[in-house]
């Protein structure tokens, strides 16, 4: 499999034209991939244009590919989200990870009123371009033509105003309906995921309240950093995108 190389500002590519890449993906490429002339790679925008290529110049400071094969994917339809609360050590960033890998399209942080970690103040620029970096690497290793989007910082009421556009379904152990027993129906979808402690039983009211539905997952309790992708991965399936 070809090592994939972004560059957000591609707009188009071509069959025999060539596309040069400076800055940090040029270094990676060099240095920790040891790419070499030659060697076949993909480059893409992370909005669903790749162009796949021979090497013909690789140094620290450029990859030069020459365009043999362009394709495009659309946007997925239905889209779907992970709402992550914040965990603490490296949890929450253990799940977007796996979850960019599964196939989601778009990721909110959520300040969950159980969650440990917390970003405050300039913490919550830091907290959001830490998260948009590891996404964007779990995109290049997993290949994949789509980054997903690195929402804003959300709140509980944020979270459930998005029951207004888009089918929530929050993960609580103890929901009577498993989410193997939801049947797609053509909505956007959301995954809600609570923090260390579980979500809070005045938000999963407030989730209620604006039209989510509770699910689980199965008879055990899953840490916070490994719920999401598996209901990513649940919802893959269901989807057909597997």
């Amino acid at each position: 499999m070809a090592n994939l190389y972004l560059s957000e500002e591609l707009d188009r590519a071509e069959p025999g034209g060539r596309i040069t890449l400076t800055g940090p993906e040029a270094r990676h490429a060099a240095t920790v991939n040891r790419t070499r002339a030659g060697e076949s790679v993909l480059i893409g925008n992370g909005r669903g244009l790749l162009a796949g290529g021979r090497v013909v110049v690789a140094t620290g400071s450029e990859l030069t590919v020459e365009v043999e094969t362009v394709s495009h994917t659309d946007v997925p339809s239905p889209r779907i989200t992970l709402v992550q609360a914040l965990a603490k050590g490296d949890r929450d960033e253990l799940a977007i990870q796996a979850a960019t890998e599964l196939a989601v399209d778009r990721i909110v942080p959520w300040s969950a009123a159980r969650s440990v970690s917390r970003w405050e103040g300039p913490k919550i620029a830091k907290g959001r371009d830490r998260w948009a970096s590891i996404v964007r690497e779990a995109t290049k290793q997993s290949i994949r033509a789509w980054t997903p989007e690195v929402a804003e910082l959300a709140s509980t009421t944020d979270v459930a105003a998005l029951a207004a556009h888009a089918r929530v379904l929050v993960l609580e152990p103890d929901a009577d309906r498993p989410l193997t027993g939801v049947a797609p129906d053509g909505r956007d979808i959301v995954i809600v995921v609570g923090p260390e402690g579980g979500i809070a039983p005045a938000e999963l009211d407030a989730f209620q309240r604006a039209g989510a539905e509770l699910v689980r997952l199965g008879d055990t309790v899953l840490r916070t950093s490994t719920a999401g992708p598996a209901a990513l991965a649940v919802l893959a399936a269901a989807l057909r995108r597997w």
